[in-house]
């Protein structure tokens, strides 16, 4: 951290002419409570690499990648940051980063290669392997169970829309808690239910790649049954397991203060933030439909809102940045809009779909990070206020949150990304705020710990506190690395 000290001048850019920024003395007074727990995200397919070493079977997204023209610069996970071979270095990184949670994911299709049947042993072990070494090193084992890489053979069996998937995706849940729930306690089914169905089934930004409405509201429904399943299944196994979920979230504020957008703002959030959080909680979808909800074409079914109950232990949610809503209950053209990098959505003609009827953009008010996303600190705080009070009682964690910029090592070795540190300090602070305020939250994961093979976008964004160079796989942290596990070791922001 010794070098940073030439920068301390400069770390901090001005504020005043920035809108939406939080003020230095704002940043440089808040706290975190002791006992929060700072920590790392990352996926199994975008860190792990070795994509069909020890029986791992084929994934969407070996598909996808494999397949020319689909990935910016024609990259492939195939080797990723090969945290499969290097994940005891890696963690050596995380205990310098003062880190203390470790939120990963497990690779489906490493466990059961063709998402049914007997577990792979060789993929299971991997896992025991990696978990060992977080808790020798004092990080607690965080597990998302489905990081979007599904078993090919799963997909063409019809894909999350095929509602015999819940099933399958409970047995694969079960499996994992029998091997590992006795040293993994805090689990997870799904990272962004939402964006499983829609980007790949309604907008076809993900694999499989499909443009349909009606598979989307199937997939939407499978993933609320599989969500229910999978927890019965990992309470089944283990009874000490902590079950919650990791929902992409961005607060929805009303393009104008009309009825008619601030209703359009509300189906945003019942949605996009609460569409699954709520029907785990209470059996039900919330109301996001302009009209009658299409239970018919979701396929829903008498008893289904037994499955879909099951009441989390936890709240888990991302924060990037906001959405501005407007409503699209008059537009003739539902054209869905496009997606990229960490779900940018622009408009296209009209509303997103003919059920929901609204438009969500992502506003330029504020600086935008060279992902094209924009810095607007206060949405997280507006976002885990509402939460804590439309779900009281429900500790919040902060399953990512970060920013992309492309800075590389100097002459020197270091790598003085200060826009990171900057983006990290005003967001930091207004969360501190939120907890001030009431708002119970108990952890926060960065997005990422590595750079790594940032989906569609390949090696065009970096998320990372630690950089990877994706030709030797030398890693090197970042300035942004130092500061934050400065942040981690004194819950402190004025570094």
């Amino acid at each position: 951290m010794d070098h940073l000290a030439p920068y301390a001048s400069t770390i901090v850019t001005p504020t005043s002419s920035v809108p939406g920024a939080v003020p230095d003395a704002d940043t440089r007074k808040a706290r975190f409570p002791d006992g929060f727990i700072w920590g790392a995200a990352t996926a199994a397919y975008q860190v792990e690499g070795a994509w069909n070493e020890d029986g791992k079977g084929e994934s969407i997204w070996d598909r996808f990648t494999h397949t020319h023209g689909k990935v910016r610069g024609g990259v492939t996970g195939d080797v990723a940051c090969d945290q499969y071979h290097r994940y005891e270095e890696d963690v050596a990184l995380m205990r310098t980063l003062n880190l203390k949670s470790y939120r990963f994911s497990v690779s489906w299709p490493r466990i059961q290669p063709d998402g049914t049947g007997t577990p792979n042993m060789k993929g299971l072990d991997y896992y025991s392997r990696l978990v060992d070494a977080l808790l020798e090193a004092g990080i607690r084992p965080w597990c998302t169970m489905y990081h979007w890489d599904l078993p090919q053979a799963l997909e063409d069996r019809g894909g999350w829309p095929n509602r015999d998937l819940a099933g399958y995706f409970a047995d694969y849940a079960g499996i994992l808690a029998r091997h590992l729930g006795d040293r993994i306690t805090t689990w997870a089914p799904f990272n962004m239910p939402w964006a499983i169905a829609y980007m790949g089934y309604a907008a076809g930004a993900f694999p499989p790649e499909r443009t349909s409405l009606t598979d989307f509201l199937k997939a939407a429904h499978t993933l609320g049954l599989a969500q229910g399943e999978a927890h019965r299944a990992v309470k089944a196994a283990s009874p000490k397991a902590s079950f919650g979920s990791a929902y992409e979230m961005a607060p929805a504020y009303p393009k104008t203060d009309s009825e008619a957008d601030r209703a359009a703002a509300a189906r945003y959030h019942a949605m996009n933030n609460v569409f699954f959080l709520e029907a785990a909680m209470t059996g039900r979808y919330p109301n996001a439909f302009v009209g009658e909800a299409p239970l018919a074409l979701m396929g829903f079914r008498p008893g289904d809102e037994d499955i879909l109950k099951a009441p989390l232990d936890w709240i888990g949610l991302h924060y990037y940045t906001r959405r501005i809503i407007s409503d699209a209950s008059h537009e003739q053209h539902f054209g869905g809009g496009s997606f990229s990098g960490t779900e940018i959505e622009s408009g296209g003609p009209g509303g997103r779909d003919p059920y929901t009827r609204f438009s969500a953009e992502m506003p330029r008010e504020g600086p935008l990070t060279e992902a094209g996303l924009e810095l607007w600190p206060r949405g997280i705080y507006d976002l885990v206020t509402r939460i804590s009070q439309e779900y009281a009682g429900l500790p919040i964690e902060i399953t990512e949150s970060g920013c992309s910029y492309l800075d590389a090592p100097d002459e020197g070795g270091a790598v003085p990304d200060l826009r990171r540190i900057e983006w990290y300090r005003q967001v930091l602070a207004e969360l501190a705020r939120a907890i001030a305020d009431g708002a119970k939250v108990r952890a926060f994961h960065a997005w990422t710990l590595l750079d790594n093979f940032q989906w569609a976008e390949g090696h065009t964004e970096r998320y990372g506190l630690i950089y990877t160079d994706f030709r030797s796989q030398k890693r090197t942290i970042k300035d942004s690395g130092l500061w934050f596990s400065q942040v981690a070791a004194t819950n402190r922001l004025d570094w």
